[in-house]
């Protein structure tokens, strides 16, 4: 495994009962990158960052996580690890401060005190630091969740859906904050719903219905797909979208509020359609560049998903 590599997986697999949750993955992570994953719920994420960290063990395959086997060095990369999970997993009825110390004692962390304290601080935590966690906000709690799974220093950070439920004002800081640990050297792997956060990751990877469709950087995947889209305006959207979706050209049609986004990879041929559909009426259009969320639909579709059935 190359120095540079936090993570290096090849062919991944596992199975729940007669289930195949996640199917022949393999991906590379960099040191020190930020590293999102999307895809539908119950598409496989979680169950494939948890074997690509050694939380979990594959049916098959093999990989180095921070240099360390997989199948073989699971407690090892459980030490090096920060878990982030999506509900709230620390005590109600225990002060910021005791979680933390708490956290602490379970790492046999030294010098404990020191480094909660440190880790209040580096949070903004220190005011409330005697505040019941039960009367905390989603915000003040998503920091908790943070400092104590940095508490003893990971190289690696997991972060599973970290910020759903919390105001935006309170993400753009978490996400603030997870740029300074990237500085630093530390791994993050991130799974997110949100497009603005899929754009601040360095690497993305798409995962649906257990196979990883695509990955890259945001301009890279949205590149490879090659789609042109154009944004229609005006009344009656719903009524439009049907019509266009059998029309020559037209790969897809997604409704966003007052816009139709309308994608196709042939340029011509769609932008002929749409002018031919839109002379004599009132919606207008414009020619706009592709985004994330018009090739994520694009991809599902593509694949014929509509439903999330893995865990």
């Amino acid at each position: 495994m190359s120095d540079h590599l936090a993570i290096d997986v090849t062919g991944l697999n596992k199975r729940f009962g007669k289930k195949e949750v996640v199917k022949n993955l393999s991906l590379q992570v960099n040191r020190g990158e930020i590293f999102g994953f999307l895809g539908p719920n119950g598409s496989g994420k979680t169950t494939t960052i948890r074997m690509m960290c050694g939380l979990l063990i594959p049916d098959s395959g093999s990989g180095n996580c921070l240099g360390y086997d997989i199948l073989r060095e699971s407690t090892r990369i459980k030490r090096a690890v920060g878990y982030m999970t999506q509900k709230f997993s620390y005590w109600d009825d225990l002060t910021i401060r005791e979680n933390l110390d708490f956290v602490g004692r379970m790492y046999a962390i030294p010098r404990r005190r020191e480094s909660v304290d440190q880790a209040l601080e580096g949070l903004g935590l220190t005011g409330r630091a005697g505040q019941l966690a039960g009367t905390l906000s989603g915000g003040w709690k998503q920091r908790l969740a943070l400092a104590a799974s940095l508490l003893h220093n990971p190289e690696l950070l997991l972060l599973d859906e970290p910020t759903a439920g919390v105001d935006p004002a309170a993400r753009r800081d978490f996400w603030e904050e997870l740029h300074r640990l990237s500085a630093r050297g530390i791994s993050v792997l991130v799974s997110t719903h949100y497009m603005d956060e899929a754009e601040r990751c360095h690497k993305l990877a798409y995962i649906a219905a257990g196979n990883l469709l695509a990955q890259g950087t945001a301009t890279q995947m949205i590149a490879a797909q090659g789609l042109h889209t154009w944004v229609i305006r005006g009344e009656n959207l719903m009524n439009l979208s049907r019509r266009l979706r059998d029309l020559p050209g037209v790969a897809q049609t997604v409704l966003f509020g007052a816009m139709l986004h309308v994608n196709g990879t042939d340029r011509e041929l769609l932008e002929e359609t749409l002018h031919g559909v839109t002379a004599e009426s009132d919606w207008r259009m414009e020619k706009i560049d592709t985004t994330l969320e018009d090739i994520f639909i694009y991809m599902m579709n593509r694949a014929g998903i509509r439903e999330a059935t893995a865990p």
